[in-house]
């Protein structure tokens, strides 16, 4: 564990529990600019840059009980972005996803309990999932639909919600979830790889291996760069009265299709690399292909928008050529 002398006691102390990820190190990040008190906590060291926090770092394994008490003791402000390392497709292969997904939001409500005799509840920032809805009938999505998960990972991801939206009608805690889209970008940290489809397809083009679709490409993703999922989360700080209680749902208002963005992929990492675009191809899905893989996506953030002021900034391109540039230089 590493620390600062502590800033005044009435700095708010924000605890990000699961700093060290793709989404966690770039919260902590933006949260290191502020003058607050910062606890980065995670099963790994995490890299946080240096800014106008006063800045703790903790390894903890949050699945203890006891270790996510420590973890969270005095917060003002705690951030879950706690999720199995495995990623989505694996949440239904055992007991440690759904230990990690559902049982420390369980944990964590109970360590948390109920008003503290300084103050209010503390604010509890859950990072959950646009997919919890399912299969809408129509597009765009705006978090009024009604939740049918469709894989465990999104159950897993609900049940969760579910715990903290209890906790905060019980005046343990004063929970907001912010549902995200398809994230995507340049790591914030170094080791804080991003695992999704966008980087996998830049780490295949990189390599010269065709990039592959499970349909005609015209299935369409909400995308929105990992910079701008984190400045959600600082407006959720600065703003959050209006939020709690509820789901939020974070997008760009812009489903693209995946076929045009594998066809930029392919176009930018060629700039990069100077040989030519590799080829985009459509391949037949495996037989455990779930069908949220074939369903489009695209969100209605309007709600998040003008309880916070928030707007994604980063243009679909420039993430693109950032994320291009970031993962071949790591190849480098």
């Amino acid at each position: 564990m590493t620390a600062h002398a502590p800033l005044p006691a009435e700095a708010p102390l924000i605890t990000v529990l699961g700093a060290s990820g793709f989404v966690g190190s770039a919260v902590t990040a933006a949260f290191s600019r502020l003058p607050v008190r910062l606890r980065a906590v995670a099963r790994r060291p995490s890299n946080v840059p240096p800014g106008a926090a006063r800045t703790e770092v903790r390894t903890a394994d949050l699945t203890d009980s006891r270790a996510l008490a420590a973890a969270v003791d005095g917060s003002d402000v705690v951030v879950s972005l706690v999720s199995h390392s495995d990623g989505w497709r694996a949440a239904g292969t055992g007991a440690s996803p759904e230990s990690v997904n559902v049982g420390v939001m369980g944990a964590l409500v109970e360590v948390l309990g109920g008003r503290r005799a300084d103050g209010g509840p503390p604010l509890v920032l859950y990072s959950g999932a646009a997919s919890q809805t399912g299969l809408p009938r129509a597009e765009p999505i705006d978090g009024s639909e009604p939740d049918r998960p469709e894989t465990e990972y999104d159950r897993q991801k609900l049940r969760a919600e579910q715990l903290l939206k209890a906790a905060t009608a019980a005046g343990a805690v004063r929970g907001v979830s912010l549902r995200l889209p398809t994230v995507f970008g340049p790591a914030a940290a170094p080791g804080a790889d991003d695992r999704g489809v966008v980087s996998f397809m830049v780490r295949r083009a990189l390599a010269g291996e065709p990039l592959t679709l499970w349909h005609d490409g015209t299935v369409r993703r909400d995308l929105v760069c990992v910079e701008d999922v984190a400045s959600a989360f600082l407006a959720a700080v600065e703003r959050p009265d209006p939020l709690v209680g509820g789901h939020w749902l974070l997008g760009s208002g812009r489903g693209e299709p995946l076929g045009d963005v594998f066809r930029t992929i392919a176009r930018l990492v060629a700039d990069r690399t100077g040989r030519p675009p590799v080829p985009v191809l459509s391949t037949p899905p495996p037989a455990h292909a779930p069908a949220t893989d074939f369903h489009s996506v695209t969100i209605d953030s309007t709600a998040f928008r003008e309880a916070t002021g928030w707007q994604p900034r980063v243009p679909l391109e420039e993430a693109l050529r950032e994320t291009v540039a970031a993962l071949a230089g790591a190849r480098a």
